[in-house]
């Protein structure tokens, strides 16, 4: 990881033109020569950044397995096979679970029937005890009989829910859409419960996980925007947030990127760049860079003269407002031709 600036803080002046009248004009392009518009070096405050490094995965991935222990009876999806929310992706023999059903129908028939005659007999009971051709205790047993009654069909019933959810389990289906990134199964094996079936996982949206010190965590905050690069691409990444880490002294900072197309593979190298306070930098126009292969430079005005000088920078990448940081070659004061041609 290194620390480097890419936020830049131009500073404008306020001139004095003919006439009296007011122009702004950037301080830093003093004017021209007979070789062309110049600019002139200063020290600029930028924004100081901290490249952590990471690895970009999918937000969502599932691993899917199954309560039931059975044989397989069918696996309807291959690896790399797109698939959508609810679709039902393997089976699993579930002979037992209906079998069983049938026991559980013929609970909630009885349960049913003793509610049944429960209810009929507490009416009766009402009527005459209201009439005062039956005792208090005898109107409280018919009671107590209803109440029994009741609780032995919802305790069927309770049942009867209790096998839909597990018989449920005879079918793995995906959780969300995505892709099938591994089948562990086939048909005819036996799966026990907890055991792998499937994987999916969905792209459209990767986590980058990095390494912070304190220092800088400091400074972050859930849904604060940062900049992340994946292969070589640079992307918009938001905070999801941060926590310290067991080891103590660095932050686990996990922030999402969007990846609808699916451009970028889970998996990948990534950077966030994390602001890390200010500092002071040489930036000069982009334009003003002049390249001879590997070698980059400038043209210095010095004496009615434009020579060049090799300079060293901090990346290709223009900063905001097309500049360029010079880490060493420059010093503040420097003239220097704005454009390279």
């Amino acid at each position: 990881m290194r620390t480097h600036g890419w936020l830049v803080l131009v500073t404008m002046a306020m001139a004095q033109g003919c006439g009296g009248s007011g122009e702004v004009e950037p301080a830093a392009s003093p004017g021209a020569t007979a070789h062309g518009a110049t600019f002139t070096v200063r020290d600029t405050t930028i924004t100081a950044g901290f490249d952590a490094t990471g690895v970009a995965e999918p937000v969502e991935r599932a691993l899917l397995s199954t309560k039931l222990m059975g044989s397989v009876t069918a696996v309807l999806v291959q690896e790399g096979d797109q698939v959508r929310r609810g679709q039902v992706l393997a089976r699993i023999d579930a002979r037992d679970v209906e079998a069983k059903r049938a026991q559980v129908e013929a609970g909630i028939a009885a349960a049913e029937a003793m509610y049944a005659d429960a209810e009929t007999q507490a009416g009766r009971f009402r009527a005459l005890y209201a009439d005062s051709a039956a005792t208090r205790f005898q109107l409280d047993q018919v009671e107590t009989g209803l109440a029994r009654a009741e609780a032995g069909l919802r305790t069927a019933r309770a049942a009867r829910s209790e096998l839909d959810a597990v018989g449920s389990y005879a079918a793995v289906v995906a959780p969300f859409a995505g892709v099938v990134t591994m089948r562990y199964v086939d048909p005819g094996a036996f799966a026990a419960p907890g055991a792998p079936i499937v994987e999916v996982q969905d792209a459209s949206r990767l986590r980058v996980s990095v390494s912070v010190p304190t220092r800088v965590a400091r400074g972050l905050r859930p849904g604060q925007a940062l900049e992340a690069m994946i292969e070589g691409r640079a992307l918009p990444a938001t905070i999801e947030g941060l926590v310290p880490s067991p080891a103590g002294g660095v932050y686990t900072v996990n922030a999402v990127v969007r990846n609808p197309a699916g451009e970028f593979l889970p998996g990948s190298a990534a950077t966030l760049r994390v602001p890390d306070g200010t500092r002071a930098a040489i930036l000069v126009p982009a334009a003003a860079l002049v390249r001879e292969g590997d070698l980059v430079g400038v043209r210095v005005v010095s004496g009615g003269s434009a020579d060049l000088r090799w300079v060293r920078t901090a990346g290709d990448a223009p900063a905001t407002g097309g500049l360029v940081e010079v880490l060493s070659g420059l010093t503040a004061g420097d003239v220097i031709l704005a454009g390279s041609d």
